[in-house]
């Protein structure tokens, strides 16, 4: 089943807190000289335009990256992260268009470094390979249409022995819950080194509030789970009224980053007094 499109939530509250984590992982990898990988298990299309009857049909972006953009006061990290995303964005009038991770990958990422894209819904592969084309064509990239839980164990390890690992499914699916937890164990098992993200949806269904504790299992000594709710769950259980990113083998430095971060990210993107942050963590 291939119906997700993430033009239609590009730019939302879920890509601030995702986006902002990648964002700064990224920045924590280029502080060593030595290469890395950035692989994308779910990629999408890379480039969003924000004015498309898609992004404008669901209208997320307004409670998300617009309200950073218009932001005011917000901490140096928020701010840092800001700069980043604009200037990684084309043209005069950015503020039409939203990054996808693989393209504020590209932006963070230096000649040296290597990105592996996975997407399997063809129209979306067919865009990231026109949005990626001016890197492809240097051989940085490498963009595929095909299952990305598969093409993460392909991969595995990289010839670098430093990657940083970005597994975002649309869970429209059960099974995609219990893919991550079964993918996730294949890679560890692999390569136990890499920096491994994982996004998901805090929803009122079982499979998603019962995800981060199966997560936490497969590596109980080194993680981060950081989660953002934006208002109430629903009456109707319907709808994601938040989202999670659980990190394997995090920087250091991020959970410091995030206690400061995280309860401005509540402040600018509360939709009602529902709005929260989750941050726990075991750092060897």
């Amino acid at each position: 089943m291939l119906s997700y499109r993430h033009a239609f939530h590009a730019g939302n509250h879920a890509d601030i807190l995702k986006h902002f984590i990648l964002y700064y992982v990224l920045s924590y990898f280029n502080r060593k000289d030595k290469p890395y990988w950035y692989i994308d298990t779910h990629a999408g299309a890379g480039l969003y335009d924000l004015s498309s009857h898609e992004a404008q049909k669901v209208g997320e972006f307004r409670e998300g990256i617009h309200r950073l953009r218009i932001g005011s006061q917000l901490p140096e990290t928020l701010t840092a992260f800001r700069q980043t995303l604009d200037a990684s964005l084309p043209g005069q009038h950015k503020d039409i268009h939203y990054c996808g991770s693989p393209w504020l990958a590209q932006a963070l990422m230096r000649p040296q470094d290597r990105l592996r894209l996975f997407e399997l819904h063809p129209t979306d592969a067919e865009r990231l390979r026109l949005n990626m084309r001016s890197i492809a064509e240097s051989h940085r990239a490498q963009v595929f249409c095909d299952d990305g839980f598969k093409g993460l164990l392909a991969m595995l390890p990289p010839p670098s022995r430093r990657a940083v690992i970005l597994i975002d499914p649309p869970y429209e699916q059960k099974h995609d819950y219990q893919q991550v937890i079964e993918t996730l164990k294949s890679a560890l098992k692999k390569f136990a080194t890499g920096c491994y993200l994982v996004w998901y949806p805090c929803l009122s269904r079982a499979e998603s509030l019962k995800l981060p504790e199966n997560l936490i299992k497969l590596m109980p000594n080194n993680y981060l789970q950081a989660e953002l709710y934006v208002h109430h769950p629903r009456a109707d259980g319907f709808g994601m009224h938040g989202s999670g990113m659980f990190v394997i083998n995090p920087p250091y430095d991020l959970v410091s980053i995030l206690q400061n971060t995280l309860p401005e990210l509540v402040t600018l993107l509360s939709q009602d007094d529902g709005a929260r942050s989750v941050l726990q963590s075991q750092i060897a």
